[in-house]
């Protein structure tokens, strides 16, 4: 899933609560201006890439949104509605995707990349551990890294960051970092992806097992063709629901290091329960209940829905942040990174899938 933004919770004054427009009228922060930011550019994007289809909507809606967080900035007033936009209005639009999916189509692609999938998220952990001892980092950073490029992101270390206990720094540390990549990835894995000459569905493969946030696999699997982006879409949710199984893992090993009672984990919290109504609209698009002239608008929704999303995102990346997270980190996250895309390449040769 994508990187969770940071968001005041609360506000000690009223002078911190209203801005000051340039109509002279005060304004108190609320979701619709943050999503009337995050659609106006994401339509921008979303003609963009009408006409620059080898870049493509999604990655130009994250390149728009960065850019105006950066160089214009977004106040205060905007906060709410992208955090809002970058977590739920994914979610819808991913939703939207399932009306033109059949059931059979997620259960065959899921099925198939779960191979793949168990030795990318090996691969993670693995390196996280061998790399997070080499550069002298605390074991709780090198897990939250882990889990974020193994699973998905900034959803699966919110949800670990309590089960092994780490403090915010940490938590913000890993997620920086994660999003960075996150970025990177959308920007070359569809050049790569043309320089190695894969396939729609090999690519797919790819990205949805080796590209962290659902966001980016998103943005990267349809920046490549609507047939890989079909394909890296199922592949993420199907390594999405892998956030419980490790989730209660990692509390169990926590509980035995410690020798005391197991540590308490919310299955419901954890859940990504998206996906669950994803699989309702691809079975309501297999029972045929929905009718041929809505196909395409409800697509075209979904394709909007995802840019708006990503520009959200965009808008919500620091940059200073980033930078100042400092170099091992990044160096962890680089190399994890790294393992975990050689390794999905690599598991797809032996298995005759690329």
């Amino acid at each position: 899933m994508p990187p969770i933004s940071a968001v005041p919770q609360a506000v000690p004054s009223a002078m911190q609560t209203r801005e000051i427009g340039a109509d002279g009228h005060g304004r108190s922060p609320s979701r619709l201006h943050g999503l009337a930011l995050s659609a106006a550019l994401g339509l921008l994007a979303w003609r963009l890439g009408v006409w620059l289809p080898l870049i493509g909507g999604p990655v130009l809606g994250i390149l728009l949104g960065m850019a105006w967080r950066n160089v214009i900035g977004v106040s205060p007033v905007y906060a709410p509605g992208v955090a809002y936009g970058s977590r739920q209005v994914l979610q819808w639009s991913i939703i939207g995707l399932g009306f033109s999916l059949s059931l059979g189509q997620v259960v065959d692609t899921g099925g198939a990349s779960l191979a793949v999938t168990l030795v990318t998220l090996s691969t993670a952990f693995l390196a996280a551990w061998v790399l997070g001892r080499w550069l002298g980092l605390t074991g709780r950073l090198c897990t939250l890294i882990g889990v974020g490029t193994a699973i998905c992101g900034g959803s699966a270390i919110a949800a670990t960051a309590p089960i092994i206990q780490s403090d915010g720094h940490d938590t913000a540390l890993a997620v920086s970092t994660i999003f960075l990549f996150n970025v990177v990835a959308v920007l070359l894995f569809p050049f790569l992806g043309h320089v190695l000459g894969l396939s729609d569905a090999g690519f797919g493969l790819w990205a949805g097992t080796a590209i962290n946030d659902t966001s980016s696999v998103v943005a990267a699997g349809y920046s490549y063709s609507v047939a890989a982006g079909d394909v890296a879409t199922i592949v993420k949710l199907t390594r999405a629901t892998l956030i419980i199984p490790v989730c209660l893992v990692i509390a169990g090993w926590m509980a035995w290091h410690a020798r005391r009672g197991a540590a308490r984990v919310s299955l419901r919290r954890i859940f990504p329960w998206f996906i669950v109504w994803f699989l309702a609209a691809s079975a309501v698009h297999t029972l045929g209940w929905v009718p041929a002239v809505l196909q395409e608008p409800l697509h075209h929704a979904s394709q909007f829905l995802i840019v708006m999303a990503l520009t959200a995102i965009g808008l919500s990346s620091d940059l200073r942040r980033m930078a100042a997270a400092g170099l091992r980190p990044l160096l962890l996250g680089l190399g994890t990174w790294v393992a975990v895309a050689l390794s999905s390449l690599g598991m797809q040769a032996l298995m005759g899938m690329l």
